[in-house]
């Protein structure tokens, strides 16, 4: 969920006594799971700690997806379009752009132009990038210079293992994959802070100045080249290396482990810092997962494996996972661009429908939850939040009618119709499910993907998985919201629709 600084109803009615005004009711949902239930939620909680594992960046997100969805029968799109393949009920097809977006459709039985139940998501997450100029030495440390991305508070990223994820380009196209920090034997990277003894200053400043975002400097190194006798270096280049030789031992380990033979590769990289280490269950009955991105990736994994576990369905479905969600969902990966629309049009052609008017018939007549996750209550800052009207973590899936800030700013907000659709189908199935806002009006905001896809005059809503430490390095859900969200998901995709 992109910063911007109602309760679970039963399907029947009961009589109360007279003068008492009825009570919307919460479920805890893990008090409504018998053995079949709580071992298919162990099991799908352990292929999505897998897939936070496994998908720290955009980029090892859609490789992971690719791999898993490939071997569930979807194929490319591209390749659907160079055989000129004409798409039919059952097909299952994917389209990925940039490596940091995708989009993916099961064709319905009904024709497209009937509209398409979609989940959407975002798989970026907040974090810290590398800057393209990166590498300097000051006083024997080696560093890469950084700028962070999205909302983060910059104090929770110093004093932290961290982990060094991405790509860099070479002139000649090649593609260095780089993952260091990761596996036990793996050396880790660290953002360094002032000790308490000496840190009196500091402790008076605001909490958003203690770091600067330009202290956010990753220390990767200390030791320093041996030049020896033997080198073959020429005399500039030798004095060079002993000018700066902790950085110059970081540049003949990058070129030995990495083939980067100059440091003008960094321009063309994409390196991110994110934590290091493994999701964990946390607490000692295990009933949560502490994880690095898991804002918005708890989502884009259960609309996922919703997507693949669904029957045929009559309407089409679509599962839409996109980039730079963070930063407002801008550039050519983001949901502001065309590549979805696109994805549609193409997908439309192959199955003899497309025109113009039928592409914005379909995305019009198209039911969507933005799946993304709610802020979940957390008692020791419970004024921040109006608790009616608040997510509480192991209640169910949660369902935000607007986001926004203040008055609604910048939010989409869901029809009443459409919320009374999703209550029913939900309550059909048994499904525990609650509504929240983010926090007290006036006490900040956020936003999501909804809004734009709402232009196209679909019905949209948010829902999705309520968090602790929401934008910190490590989050904290409950398995049980995560294995109800994917419960709803399959109810919503085998849905109807309006």
């Amino acid at each position: 969920m992109r910063n911007m600084i109602e309760w679970t109803s039963d399907a029947g009615c009961r009589d109360f006594p007279a003068g008492k005004e009825r009570e919307m009711e919460r479920k805890i949902t893990w008090e409504t799971y018998d053995a079949d239930h709580l071992e298919k939620l162990e099991k799908i909680n352990r292929e999505y700690r897998d897939f936070l594992d496994n998908g720290k960046t955009e980029r090892e997100c859609i490789d992971t997806i690719v791999n898993t969805i490939e071997a569930e029968g979807y194929r490319e799109l591209d390749s659907l379009m160079s055989e000129g393949k004409k798409l039919a009920a059952g097909d299952k097809v994917y389209s990925v752009c940039m490596n940091k977006s995708i989009v993916m459709f099961q064709m319905g039985q009904k024709p497209m132009t009937e509209g398409m139940n979609i989940l959407g998501a975002h798989i970026d997450s907040p974090r810290i990038d590398v800057k393209q100029n990166p590498l300097y030495e000051e006083s024997g440390f080696a560093y890469l210079d950084t700028h962070y991305y999205g909302g983060v508070k910059k104090y929770q990223w110093v004093a932290l293992p961290l982990a060094l994820h991405g790509v860099v380009v070479k002139k000649d196209g090649t593609i260095i994959e780089m993952n260091v920090g990761e596996n036990e034997d793996d050396p880790v990277f660290f953002i360094s802070d002032l000790l308490i003894h000496l840190a009196g200053e500091q402790l008076e400043k605001k909490a958003s100045k203690v770091i600067e975002g330009e202290a956010l400097d990753l220390i990767i190194g200390s030791r320093p080249i041996k030049l020896g006798a033997g080198d073959q270096e020429s005399e500039g280049e030798e004095k060079d290396k002993a000018k700066e030789a902790v950085k110059a031992g970081i540049l003949d380990i990058l070129k030995e482990t990495y083939d980067m033979e100059e440091e003008e590769d960094f321009l063309s990289a994409e390196l991110e810092i994110v934590p290091a280490g493994k999701t964990r269950e946390a607490g000692f009955d295990r009933s949560m997962l502490l994880g690095y991105g898991q804002d918005d990736r708890v989502c884009a994994f259960t609309s996922m494996r919703a997507m693949l576990d669904v029957g045929a369905t009559e309407k089409t479905l679509c599962c839409i996972l996109v980039d730079k969600e963070e930063i407002g969902s801008v550039g050519a990966t983001g949901m502001h661009s065309r590549f979805f629309e696109n994805a549609v049009a193409e997908v439309m052609n192959l199955a003899g429908e497309y025109s113009e008017l039928n592409v914005r018939r379909c995305l019009t007549r198209s039911c969507m939850l933005s799946s993304d996750v709610s802020a979940g209550f957390d008692p020791s800052y419970a004024s921040c939040f109006e608790k009616k009207n608040a997510a509480f973590v192991g209640m169910g899936m949660v369902f935000n009618k607007f986001t926004g800030s203040r008055g609604k700013s910048g939010s989409n907000d869901a029809n009443a119709e459409y919320i009374a659709y999703l209550r029913r189908i939900l309550d059909e199935k048994g499904i525990v499910y609650q509504t929240a806002e983010l926090g007290k009006v006036d006490v900040g905001g956020g936003g999501t993907i909804a809004y734009i896809l709402a232009e196209y005059g679909m019905n949209v809503i948010d829902s999705g998985v309520a968090v602790l430490n929401m934008h910190a390095p490590w989050e904290a859900t409950s398995k049980a919201d995560v294995y109800e969200t994917y419960r709803g998901y399959m109810v919503f995709a085998e849905g109807a629709g309006m």
